[in-house]
């Protein structure tokens, strides 16, 4: 057990102990019955609809009520679209939950779309993982190191104001990096396509987690994809005992470190489920109880084990306190991240 996964389920505890019965009851009444819909801001198929339909069919029965939970997709806008209907539009009881991308609660911060949403004042359930993200290039490529991109461009399909395009263009303004962006991918799966046809030769903004069972013939000895860097904080622990390198390590001043810190934090809460601000607490306190327990299920461990998912889990108050201290960073850090990303591409 990971210390991360302990801690959750001490919050777990907590929020049990927190929620008197008379409310227990008051939630399970409003839940016994209905449905409630997850609505995943990406395509089907990729990784963030993966982690989403395998905690929709265990979910229900952690929840108060055992309401029906199924699975839509709205993407778009880097999950923004699907961000704007959770806030503006969807029913604000607690049966609309979002699935968002990782990038999505910094976007009115550092991100250049305009956005219907304040993620100061959403409400997190918490995240299914604590991602890290790394550029990945087809082992054909001209490039075949990170260090090769900083004098040789290198042609990276993206998705429009997502990590896939937020992460290459971060590192070329930041690093001096040579990624080339093709933009105009509506998800991660067409972006890997678009890979295997060779009408683009390397990604970035991936979450090793999910690319690495999405795409299963990518990578090892027989695999056609190799990984590059990772653009994490610290990087995950098998990356790191193959000799992945990670972007951090190439600031090479003050200013890049905290810029590229502010910017990889959002892979900490990486996979955030929310709820509307007006959702009662008690239904939010609720939710955030059954997500940690639903990431906690022996058989949905069992099923991510047999799909190999990675599940570690970040409480809902966590991920709130992480958006807090984000939305605090200096204002100049914050000022000149968001100009990289709004001139980048």
């Amino acid at each position: 057990m990971t210390k991360r996964a302990a801690a959750c389920f001490f919050v777990i505890a907590i929020l049990a102990q927190a929620a008197p019965a008379l409310a227990q009851d008051a939630v399970a009444e409003f839940y016994k019955g209905k449905t409630v819909t997850i609505l995943v801001g990406s395509t089907a198929g990729g990784g963030y609809d993966t982690y989403a339909r395998i905690i929709s069919r265990y979910m229900g029965k952690h929840t108060p009520g055992n309401p029906s939970v199924i699975v839509s997709n709205m993407p778009g806008a880097g999950s923004n679209l699907a961000a704007n209907y959770i806030y503006n539009v969807a029913p604000k009881d607690g049966t609309f939950i979002g699935a968002l991308y990782g990038g999505a609660p910094l976007e009115p911060l550092i991100g250049k779309t305009p956005v219907k949403h304040d993620p100061s004042k959403t409400q997190y359930l918490g995240s299914a993982n604590n991602d890290v993200y790394l550029c990945v290039a087809r082992k054909d490529a001209a490039v075949q190191t990170f260090e090769d991109v900083f004098t040789k461009e290198l042609l990276v399909g993206a998705t429009n104001s997502s990590s896939t395009s937020d992460f290459p263009a971060v590192l070329n303004a930041t690093l001096g990096t040579k990624f080339k962006l093709v933009l105009g991918y509506p998800g991660s799966r067409e972006i890997s396509l678009a890979i295997d046809k060779q009408e683009v030769y390397a990604a970035c903004g991936l979450a090793w987690p999910s690319v690495s069972v999405t795409n299963p013939g990518w990578f090892g000895p027989n695999g056609t994809m190799q990984a590059l860097v990772q653009t994490h904080v610290k990087g995950h622990p098998d990356l790191n005992r193959e000799g992945v390198p990670n972007a951090m390590s190439f600031a090479k001043t003050d200013e890049q470190r905290q810029a590229l810190e502010l910017f990889f934090s959002q892979e900490v809460f990486g996979r955030p489920y929310v709820v509307a601000p007006e959702v009662p607490a008690d239904r939010v306190m609720a939710l955030q109880k059954s997500f940690l327990e639903t990431l906690a299920d022996p058989e949905l461990l069992a099923d991510a084990r047999r799909a190999n998912l990675e599940v570690d889990p970040v409480s809902g108050p966590e991920v709130q306190a992480l958006i807090a201290k984000a939305y605090a960073a200096p204002k100049d850090i914050v000022a000149r991240l968001k100009h990289v990303l709004e001139t980048a591409y």
